[in-house]
């Protein structure tokens, strides 16, 4: 294939990654039908079908292009303060701000997918669909790994336990919030909270989930 032809070929599988990327943060992976996808790419079903083989694969192409980048900031982010910590514990506060930047500087840059896919991503977290269920764990075991280890040195007084119940409940603020999830507007007409700011997200969120992750340990036989 000559040059011209590549640049075709993947400027059809781009759109169509785009086009799926957008539709499902609008609709969820479930409501968003193949003819959707194509009609909005401005091709037809065999080149979904050439390029990703199945609704499937194209789901996990859409999030393979986007959380890699993500993973890797925040591992390199990691990296960096425990370089500069050296043997000691980095604070609570500094590992969680580690992970929101690395989810800003993707939010705020169009050419990894911007504040589209990290809504995309914290929605899919959220819903649990199988298809990341079966392939998220094996991509992405060192960044929950990196993290967990620098919490755990840095709160040596929780158990095992009750580290991975706080850090389960801090991560699903973080994907709830990013999702743009307001729970308010289910109760109050008119919630002055404003879900859709993702540099005021981390501004609120921080200080809430470093407060639950550093709250007293919970006593031994109450749970």
């Amino acid at each position: 294939m000559n040059g011209m032809g590549e640049v075709r070929q993947l400027d059809t599988a781009t759109r169509i990654l785009d086009a799926a990327e957008e539709l499902f943060v609008e609709h969820g992976f479930e409501a968003t039908s193949m003819r959707m996808i194509t009609q909005r790419a401005e091709v037809n079903l065999a080149a979904v079908n050439y390029h990703f083989g199945s609704k499937d694969a194209l789901f996990k192409g859409v999030f393979t292009r986007r959380l890699t980048p993500l993973t890797q900031l925040a591992v390199q982010n990691l990296d960096g303060l425990e370089a500069e910590a050296g043997e000691r514990p980095l604070a609570v506060e500094r590992i969680m701000q580690a992970f929101m930047d690395a989810a800003l500087d993707i939010a705020y840059d169009p050419k990894r997918g911007g504040v589209i896919f990290v809504r995309l991503l914290s929605r899919t977290f959220i819903e649990t669909h199988p298809v990341l269920r079966e392939s998220l764990p094996r991509h992405y075991e060192e960044l929950v790994a990196r993290y967990a280890q620098a919490t755990a040195k840095a709160l040596p007084e929780l158990d095992a336990i009750e580290l991975q119940w706080r850090l389960n409940f801090a991560f699903s603020a973080i994907f709830n919030a990013f999702a743009g999830n307001n729970i308010l507007r289910l109760f109050v007409t008119d919630p002055v909270v404003n879900a859709r700011d993702p540099r005021l997200i981390a501004t609120y969120l921080v200080p809430f989930v470093v407060a639950g992750l550093t709250a007293p340990a919970t006593a031994k036989g109450t749970v």
